[in-house]
């Protein structure tokens, strides 16, 4: 399954400047997805972060592999559009390589546990095939 930008905003709630997935190119319902986010020097955070060195924030990296793990787990769920997702934790964050401008973050997500609607996913995050950070994230749902 291909998703693009159109496609994941109608399943997420995110907007710019927030909305950091720009395209899912392979999910594996119950299993994994994969999600891409072009990073160019025209995202707002980099005129803080930092003007003379831009990189892109780690915080920000694992946003984006959050976002993809709610598109997986809309999907394969089919969570109704009156839930809304949030972030219930962060295990074992490694940032291993700087993002920069011009970079294609390539997020693999892999389902370790879904128990009473608490999702449990090892991402892991790449550019151009070396690894640039990795997290065990947590999420679930509730009523808006």
């Amino acid at each position: 399954m291909v998703l693009n930008i159109q496609e994941i905003m109608k399943l997420l709630p995110h907007r710019f400047p927030f909305i950091l997935v720009d395209r899912i190119v392979e999910l594996e319902e119950g299993k994994k997805i994969v999600g891409v986010k072009n990073v160019t020097i025209n995202e707002p955070f980099f005129q803080g972060h930092f003007p003379d060195h831009p990189i892109m924030p780690g915080v920000l990296i694992l946003e984006a592999m959050a976002q993809v793990g709610g598109v997986f787990a809309i999907v394969s769920d089919k969570i109704d559009d009156d839930k809304v997702t949030y972030f219930a934790g962060i295990d074992k964050a490694r940032f291993r390589k700087p993002v920069v401008p011009g970079d294609v973050l390539r997020m693999e997500l892999e389902l370790l546990t879904c128990r009473r609607g608490l999702y449990c996913f090892k991402g892991k995050a790449y550019v151009d095939g070396t690894l640039v950070a990795e997290a065990e994230l947590k999420a679930t749902f509730a009523a808006r």
